[in-house]
């Protein structure tokens, strides 16, 4: 296969057009190209109002060797990783394999055993996808949080509730990238996330993608049982304890617990799991008109069919701390994304059409085991737990909100400006640099103050913080060999809840790389 890049085309181009702008370079006519596809998609908007779609092409043609020797430097041969599942090892598994937890670590680390005929038990502390939607809407809506099954906990992951981004800088040299994403299409999502830069699907679609691969894995002789949480594990027995009673034999378990199972860390912790706390970030939302950021990104009256812009930054102050922006969901909505009672915490996410007035951020700080004063393994767990109770006082229970320029003055929102929150969740106004250390709070104004510089109006006064922004990865690593075990080798921590994921799809291919591990050791019971 060959591949060709920088094919560069108006973003009002059909896609007619770009077919006869490949053929134009290749100088054949259409007969003679047997096949092509799009690799990747991106938007040059460096030279606005001028705006293109950049193309990466994957073509086959009826003489590629006369189109390399016409084309020498324009075009090069390619060989795409066929993503295969490796040879079942000699030791028989005794008992199947258990998945604690349904995220996208956990389901895609089931989806490969079952296809490869393990049949895994999976274990989920939450409400099956319908159901935790049901119960997520009630919060939102009365305030009730149900802590087992919410914007954290349930079948999909905490990535359920969010945009749906499908980016990762993983290197994949062996075709996981591709295979998460061929799955989320076979399973329905939309076809462009093969190609987009920007790969999204939405809360909306997620939902049913999530739904249709438990389906699957059950077709395929998998189980799921919901509203099961582990409460203990039995390590000499090699069982699990689910709700405080039931025992479960586990040939071998995969934790794929996700990023705020807390109770889940302290009981790995006190039953004696090699573990260790490490670096995240914490911060706030920040709000935006999205015509604002449309404008900065496009030019002014540019964005025509464009899909709503997004952006990233990054800016490091005098002192070498680092604020930068994450999770950016253009036409989004900040959410509460409470799971303990008494402490708050917030998040953003999209549905697949973007099209909600408001853009937000996270925009967040690194902070280490220095910023805990503890080098405790639960340290950074306790940080959160600190900066969610004060967001819960600041705001009654409700998220709070505050304009920039009340921030910046250190000075409760009494009445907003010209923006209106986008928020998923009863909230109130307050003084949003009440939750964090004084430090934090003035790294986080420098880092927006800074950032108005490459965004014009990032900094207006009228922009909206709400908080707090904690749950962006987990406090805890929980250590694994080279064989993905655990100290407790019939366990295998998995995804980001562990430590070794962030994101969707970075922990899908954990997800694959732990499923791996038990296929390469065992066979099948």
């Amino acid at each position: 296969m060959l591949q060709i890049s920088q094919l560069k085309l108006p973003v009002t181009h059909t896609e007619s057009q770009l077919e006869k702008k490949l053929l134009k370079i290749l100088k054949i006519s259409r007969k003679d190209l047997k096949y092509y596809r799009i690799r990747k998609k991106s938007l040059d908007a460096r030279k606005k109002p001028e705006l293109y779609y950049v193309y990466t092409v994957d073509f086959e043609t009826e003489d590629d060797r006369r189109i390399i020797r016409n084309l020498k430097g324009k075009v090069r041969e390619v060989s795409e990783p066929l993503y295969k599942a490796p040879e079942h090892g000699a030791v028989r598994l005794t008992g199947r394999p258990v998945i604690i937890g349904s995220g996208p670590a956990g389901l895609f680390c089931a989806y490969l055993l079952a296809e490869e005929g393990y049949h895994p038990l999976v274990i989920e502390r939450g409400a099956p996808v319908r159901e935790r939607k049901t119960d997520v809407e009630r919060f939102w809506e009365t305030g009730a949080l149900d802590p087992e099954s919410n914007v954290q906990f349930g079948e999909g992951g905490a990535g359920t509730f969010s945009d749906g981004k499908l980016n990762t800088l993983v290197k994949d040299r062996e075709g996981r990238n591709r295979f998460v994403l061929e799955t989320f299409v076979h399973f329905g999502a939309p076809e462009d996330i093969l190609w987009e830069q920007k790969p999204h699907i939405g809360t909306d679609i997620l939902i049913d993608v999530v739904e249709a691969m438990r389906r699957k894995i059950i077709e395929m002789g998998g189980e799921f049982r919901f509203h099961s949480k582990v409460t203990d594990i039995a390590s000499e027995e090699k069982s699990i304890v689910i709700n405080g009673g039931e025992k479960i034999y586990a040939g071998a378990a995969v934790l794929a617990i996700g990023h705020s199972a807390r109770d889940t860390f302290q009981m790995l912790y006190d039953r004696g799991f090699d573990m260790e706390a490490k670096s995240f970030a914490v911060g706030v939302r920040v709000e935006h008109p999205q015509e604002l950021i449309d404008e900065n990104m496009y030019g002014q009256g540019n964005r025509r069919n464009l899909p709503a812009a997004s952006y990233k930054l990054t800016e490091k102050l005098t002192n070498g701390r680092g604020v930068y922006t994450f999770c950016m969901c253009p036409g989004g909505y900040v959410v509460n994304a409470s799971s303990e009672p008494g402490r708050l915490a917030v998040n953003g996410m999209s549905y697949h059409g973007r099209a909600g007035e408001n853009a937000n951020s996270a925009v967040i700080v690194t902070v280490t085991p220095q910023d805990y004063g503890s080098d405790h393994p639960l340290a950074g767990v306790q940080f959160q737990r600190d900066l969610e109770e004060r967001a819960w006082k600041e705001g009654k229970g409700c998220v709070p909100v505050q304009r920039f320029g009340d921030f910046s003055r250190n000075k409760a929102t009494e009445k907003l400006g010209r923006i209106k929150p986008n928020i998923k969740g009863h909230y109130t106004l307050a003084n949003v640099r009440n939750i964090f250390p004084e430090g934090l709070s003035e790294f986080l104004q420098q880092g927006i103050e800074a950032m108005d510089r490459k965004i014009r109006g990032f900094a207006d006064a009228d922009v909206l913080l709400s908080g707090v922004e904690s749950r962006t990865s987990s406090p805890v690593r929980i250590s694994r060999d080279n064989e993905f075990k655990s100290s407790i080798p019939w366990i295998y921590p998995c995804g980001e809840g562990a430590g070794y994921a962030g994101g969707i799809t970075s922990a899908a291919m954990d997800g694959l790389k732990v499923a791996e591990a038990i296929i390469r050791e065992y066979r099948p019971e």
